[in-house]
């Protein structure tokens, strides 16, 4: 399948860009969190809490960032609608909706239940 695919490029750098300053943002308040200071046991185990879902929130950003790296590469390639597992098409509502994919709706699937 073959395309023009400047705006969905120009559209990944702007999530690119985005989730980059999410991930600076996350990075900056862990490290303000870090900071000593002067905390009761519930401020402290609140705080953990709050360290806890930031690092979960940073690590889906990396998968994120990574996956739309990739499917810029894949752009620049020129195989970017192609499915990278089977090499069918992949369904154009379904990059639609999340522009990095990098399967058709079959073969995730069959990867989601290994």
């Amino acid at each position: 399948m073959s395309g023009n695919y400047d705006d969905v490029r120009h559209n990944l750098i702007s999530m690119l860009e985005e989730l980059d300053e999410r991930l600076t943002m996350i990075t900056q308040d862990v490290r303000h969190a870090d900071e000593a200071g002067e905390k009761d046991f519930e401020e402290q185990a609140t705080q953990n809490e709050n360290n806890e879902v930031q690092d979960c929130l940073g690590n889906s950003a990396r998968v994120e960032i990574e996956a739309i790296k990739h499917a810029i590469e894949r752009i620049d390639r020129g195989d970017y609608a192609i499915c990278q597992t089977c090499g069918e098409a992949i369904n154009p509502e379904r990059l639609k909706i999340l522009p990095y994919l990098a399967q058709c709706i079959k073969c995730a699937s069959l990867a989601e239940k290994h």
